[in-house]
């Protein structure tokens, strides 16, 4: 996969859910991919999409605050995001070094003074 690199193509990827992305990032440079480029299956493709619509459901947005049981959410969604970058390996066979990256926003939300 193409991305900013110095050789220009990896084959290190993450999984790893954000705001607004695509949860298909390079390892190493940081390059968000489109889920289209991605060869694994649109069955799969979708699982992603909506696991990754669900990231920072753990957050109100308009008070800027973690929301009640915030944790637990979060930690249930870095489960789900475990359990899917598995099946993306299991597609993907062994073309790819493949890793997830948990999310730990509840947390830095938890410590946050206000």
């Amino acid at each position: 996969m193409r991305c900013f690199c110095e050789q220009k193509d990896t084959y290190e990827i993450k999984v790893e859910g954000d705001v607004g992305t695509d949860p298909i990032w390079c390892n190493q440079c940081g390059f968000n991919f489109d889920l289209e480029d991605l060869p694994i299956s649109n069955e799969l493709k979708s699982e992603l999409m909506e696991w990754v619509t669900k990231y920072g459901e753990w957050i109100d947005w308009d008070s800027d605050k973690l929301i009640p049981n915030g944790i637990k959410r979060e930690e249930e969604h870095n489960k789900q995001g475990e359990i899917i970058t598995e099946k993306v390996k299991n597609e993907l066979r062994g073309k790819y070094s493949l890793k997830f990256s948990t999310s730990t926003m509840a947390r830095s939300y938890a410590n946050k003074k206000f």
